[in-house]
């Protein structure tokens, strides 16, 4: 089984949080996951629910502030094995385009 999830994980501050958010998209590596990080979350796919778990806890530890807000979406698909590329594909497949703007300006 396949368990997608969508992890947000920032420090609440007014600076920029560029280092705390590497610090804690560093910290997936010590997990059996793979992951694509975009400019408002993480992307990850896990083997099952609980090393997903694991992996966002570590990335929220990893995070050195005062305050941290992390979001956790979790899609636990479990009649069906799927990835996160599979579901785009499937979106493109519906709009007949790839699934983001074509507006090259």
């Amino acid at each position: 089984m396949t368990v997608i999830g969508f992890l947000s994980v920032a420090p609440v501050q007014e600076a920029s949080m560029a280092g705390q958010v590497a610090e804690a998209v560093a910290a997936l590596e010590e997990f059996d996951v793979t992951y694509e990080t975009t400019p408002m979350g993480t992307t990850i796919e896990a083997p099952d629910s609980a090393e997903l778990f694991a992996a966002a806890q570590a990335a929220h530890e990893a995070v050195d502030a005062d305050r941290v807000s992390t979001v956790l979406k979790v899609d636990d698909k479990r009649t069906r094995e799927t990835t996160a590329q599979e579901k785009v594909e499937a979106v493109e497949a519906e709009l007949g385009r790839p699934a983001r703007s074509t507006d090259d300006e």
